[in-house]
Formats: C-alpha cells, structure tokens, sequence
C-alpha cells in the first residue's frame, strides 16, 4: 500500500516548513491558508506525515501543544524563544502567547499562489 500525499497534504506541509522560528500558527490558521480543508485535516497531516516539519509551531486555538507531544514541544518553543504563557489556575500549564508568537503570513507567497511569469 503506497503512503500518497492526499490532496491538500503537500500545501500544508510547505505552510508549516515556512513558520518561522520562534513563531506559530493554529491548526485553523493553517487550514486557512490552505484554502479547503479545515484543522482536522492539518492535524491529521501533521500526524501522519509531518515529522521532518517544525510540527511545534502548529497549535491548538487556546496555544497548547496535543497532550503527547506537550512536553517536547515545550522544550522546543523554549529553544527558539517563542513568546509563552503560563495559565493562573495552574501554573504548571505553559501555553504559547498567540497575541505575540502568531505568524502573519500575509505577506508570504505559498508555492501553489505564484503566478507564472508572462
């Protein structure tokens, strides 16, 4: 059985090689970009064919990391100095600030955008 890309799948992966260091994204602000699929699909991407990505610069909406991969993902956005969080009813729980470490990808021009020269 062949492990294809399905549809969509390389879009996310090039969104998710273009967050910078130190940066993040949700998984709804990658589906977002691109275009038809919503954050399941990111996740499920990410899941199955994302560990040569920086899979830690996608999150949850509240900037949390999934459960599993919490602390590794800590470990990660410490090295790269993102901007975190920790929450006041239990400070053991440090999130990423999204007011502070959100790409804005705006300016970014995905693969799949670029308008062939005349």
């Amino acid at each position: 059985m062949e492990n294809a890309l399905p549809a969509r799948a390389e879009e996310v992966l090039e969104v998710v090689h273009a967050i910078p260091s130190g940066r993040v994204l949700t998984y709804g602000d990658v589906a977002a970009r691109v275009g038809d699929r919503g954050p399941r699909f990111v996740g499920n991407v990410l899941r199955r064919f994302g560990s040569g990505t920086p899979w830690w610069r996608v999150l949850r909406a509240d900037g949390s990391a999934p459960p599993p991969l919490a602390p590794e993902a800590l470990h990660r956005w410490r090295t790269e100095g993102t901007p975190l969080r920790r929450l006041a009813h239990d400070p053991a729980d440090v999130r990423v600030d999204l007011d502070r470490a959100r790409w804005d990808a705006g300016s970014w021009t995905a693969p799949w955008e670029e308008v062939p020269a005349p």
